[in-house]
């Protein structure tokens, strides 16, 4: 098609080489020669996504899976052929524990997305009183909204199922998620599923029974891992970023880590320019920005919907990853971890009980656990040290566990504004500042987990979508009339 396609991708987090890589992939399949960039603030590459492996032990510092039956990561993970890599949670830790009242109580079968699909085991449970569990039942002969607008997560929750299936199951899984507030996370932004299962069964309780029956095992894996609800890879998910910047080097696309663009500008003639804070300068036919929302405004000012992207808050979250001697423990830790409820007033909100989970994380003889850290509300240990962070989280794990023992070591993990809170009306925000963004500048667009999901998935999905239009856009400036 002649002209060569200059593209530049800012962020270098799993949304903006997701980017990358589709987009010299779509432009290649349709004959146009590209010189590509990757720009990353950061020195080390996959934004969140960043797994270390020490002495046998597997450990994630961000993300530890992602949901498998959203196919835009199982596609990338069979195109990069790392399919045999992939790892499934462990069979015998199907059990997960909420803290209700100070004690553990396991999360009754049949909870889907902390909705109850099965009722024997939700009536027995003792996470919910019995008014509880009436209210909930309710869901079945309440009628469905009339007003398809957007809502609150925990709005429309409470007044499905009620205020205590939300407070002591819903929020800590769902909400865990996000790191968020469900009274003030959108509905449409974070589980639109909820709100079509409504409009469609009226129930969500029947809706969502309808949709686990109809639930077929994830397509284009190994057998061994087909069933899972989540997966990994053998030695972490760090594999899947390495694998994204050793296909984009032996492509020749430029991979800058450690620089940051400090200017986007328009050009006359069309595309734009970009200055590094090194001094550089870089020019672009196209641009993809795939970088948190509170930075757009600084790349592109005198955008006012673009402007209006900062205002979504973004929460800071940690982590508590220690590794044990299996005999120092004194107990089997035989189910994935527990959530702790907002109400319960605990420093930490969850823990996972890494090396039952996933297998592959911990030599036989060790066991390797991490608790998370912070949430809306609740970011007060920022101010604290590390030694802090970690005393307060394995005081916890002694009071909730029993674990006396000194780990044989152990990492604080920070992030720092990394969990972006979707507010009611999000889905009209974001296509406010895209088409502003797009009047303004053709040919650049926005993207990343601060538009349309925080997981892998969604962020894969969504630097696909941006690739996509961009060879589009590219085709039909250049296909000969």
């Amino acid at each position: 098609m002649g002209e060569r396609c200059r593209v530049v991708i800012i962020g270098g987090g799993i949304s903006g080489l997701s980017a990358a890589y589709y987009t010299w992939r779509f432009l290649k399949e349709a004959g146009v020669q590209a010189d590509m960039t990757v720009v990353e603030r950061d020195q080390q590459w996959g934004g969140k996504v960043q797994t270390v492996r020490q002495e046998g032990f597997v450990m994630e510092k961000g993300p530890d899976s992602f949901l498998a039956r959203k196919t835009p990561v199982i596609d990338l993970t069979r195109e990069l052929g790392l399919q045999e890599d992939l790892v499934a949670t462990n069979p015998q830790a199907k059990k997960t524990y909420i803290l209700h009242n100070g004690r553990l109580h396991p999360m009754p079968p049949g909870l889907a997305l902390g909705i109850p699909t099965q009722w024997k085991p939700f009536l027995n449970s003792g996470l919910i009183s019995p008014l509880g569990k009436v209210r909930a039942a309710m869901d079945l002969v309440l009628p469905r909204r009339r007003d398809d607008g957007d809502e609150a997560l925990g709005d429309f929750l409470e007044r499905r199922l009620g205020k205590e299936v939300l407070e002591n199951v819903c929020e800590p899984l769902l909400a865990g998620i996000y790191a968020g507030d469900t009274h003030q996370l959108s509905l449409q932004s974070t589980f639109p599923q909820f709100q079509a299962m409504e409009r469609k069964s009226r129930s969500l309780i029947l809706g969502m029974t309808r949709s686990r029956q109809q639930a077929p095992p994830t397509a284009g894996v190994p057998e061994s891992v087909s069933r899972s609800m989540f997966l990994s890879y053998r030695h972490g998910l760090s594999s899947l970023i390495e694998a994204l910047t050793g296909y984009l080097q032996e492509q020749g696309v430029r991979l800058l880590s450690g620089q940051m663009v400090t200017s986007l500008e328009k050009q006359p003639q069309g595309g734009a320019s970009l200055r590094l804070d090194s001094g550089q300068e870089l020019s672009a036919d196209c641009v993809i920005a795939a970088v948190p929302t509170f930075v757009l405004p600084s790349l592109l000012p005198n955008l006012p919907a673009v402007a209006r992207l900062a205002e979504m808050p973004y929460v800071s979250v940690a982590n508590f990853v220690a590794a044990y001697d299996r005999k120092s423990i004194g107990q089997e830790l035989d189910a994935s971890g527990f959530l702790v409820p907002r109400k319960e007033g605990r420093f930490i909100t969850a823990c996972t009980w890494t090396s039952a989970k996933w297998k592959h994380t911990a030599p036989d003889d060790k066991v390797l656990v991490r608790c998370y850290i912070g949430r809306s509300g609740e970011e007060h240990w920022r101010q604290l040290p590390d030694e802090t962070l970690s005393a307060n989280a394995r005081r916890e794990l002694k009071e909730l566990l029993g674990i006396e023992a000194k780990p044989l070591f152990s990492r604080i993990n920070r992030w720092e504004q990394s969990m972006p809170q979707y507010p009611v009306g999000h889905l009209h925000t974001i296509k406010k500042a895209r088409q502003e963004a797009a009047e303004y500048m053709p040919g650049l667009w926005l993207t990343g987990s601060g538009f349309h999901g925080v997981g892998i998935p969604d962020c894969i999905r969504q630097g696909k979508e941006a690739a996509q239009e961009l060879a589009a856009y590219w085709r039909n400036r250049h296909v000969p009339q």
